[in-house]
């Protein structure tokens, strides 16, 4: 039976990157020692339909003609046992590849499909294939297009991943040390809004109240980006609706020094501030987000 032809891709789990064209299995962007043929086509498989099961049948139909005699049990078990082996996963305890006894396999992680060295996640559909309706992939074209002041991923250069990911958390330590430095010293914050005008216990608190809900957002996007969780851009284009407000709200910061460092430098930091949140957006858009939509299987 002949197979559709498909687009070369690269497709993301983990660590691990897998070149449809070439066959050739990455981690940590590092060339693996080369999978069989049999493993190659399970993993390809498994990864087009993720968290759906393929079944024994249709692998026994792609791997093996009808006219050839194996021991088909005995060389899907070999060839899933080896599959494993090369991704550092286990039947009992799976984090890419779960058994169904009798029925089948299903790819469990979350993939991403990178085209032009720039991935998107793949999420769960009702259908059948990699290709599906995509909310979220719909909610991104959205949000591309819901502002001229938000950049589009097609007028953005593609950047290394491992740079934007330095960059983003060097942001996101930047912002706790905001938090911490401020809830710290705040005798010293109440001091400066003493004049009879200010309302000083109103923005303390605003500081107070949005320095929690900042402090474990920052937290959470620190793990994500030291442990590559999936579909860290998806994950970030949701958060930012609530991130924006917050950010813009602590780019007046050092207007609560103005008495150190004078209106000039606190207006122009605050300026700068003012941006820090789109640019947290388009940093990953140009290390994460696909120029093209998901193909079909």
């Amino acid at each position: 039976m002949t197979e559709p032809e498909r687009e070369p891709q690269k497709l993301r789990f983990g660590v691990f990157e897998f070149d449809t064209a070439s066959g050739e299995l990455y981690r940590d962007g590092k060339v693996q020692p080369r999978i069989r043929e049999q493993g190659l086509q399970i993993l390809l498989m498994l990864l087009e339909r993720p968290r759906v099961l393929v079944t024994r049948e249709e692998l026994r139909d792609r791997l093996w003609s009808s006219d050839t005699f194996v021991d088909f049990d005995h060389g899907l078990n070999t060839a899933i046992n080896q599959l494993r082996s090369a991704l550092g996963d286990s039947a009992a305890n799976p984090r890419f590849i779960q058994t169904l006894p009798r029925r089948g396999y299903r790819f469990i992680a979350p993939v991403e499909v990178m085209l032009n060295l720039s991935p998107q996640i793949a999420h769960d559909s009702t259908a059948a294939n990699i290709g599906g309706s995509d909310q979220s992939e719909r909610t991104a074209s959205r949000d591309s297009r819901s502002s001229i002041l938000l950049s589009d991923a097609r007028e953005l250069p593609s950047v290394s991943r491992g740079l934007v990911l330095i960059l983003f958390s060097l942001i996101q330590i930047m912002y706790l040390t905001f938090y911490v430095l401020v809830l710290t010293r705040l005798y010293q914050v109440e001091s400066i809004l003493s004049h009879p005008q200010i309302p000083s216990l109103s923005i303390l608190i605003a500081v107070i109240v949005t320095a929690a809900i900042g402090i474990p957002i920052r937290l959470y996007l620190l793990a994500a980006t030291a442990f590559h969780y999936g579909g860290l851009n998806t994950k970030f284009r949701k958060l930012f609706p609530f991130v924006l407000p917050l950010d813009e709200l602590w780019a007046l910061a050092p207007f609560l020094i103005i008495q150190r460092i004078g209106f000039g430098l606190a207006l122009a930091a605050t300026a700068a501030l003012l941006y820090l949140p789109f640019s947290q957006r388009s940093l990953l858009l140009m290390g994460f987000l696909v120029k093209k939509p998901l193909i079909e299987q």
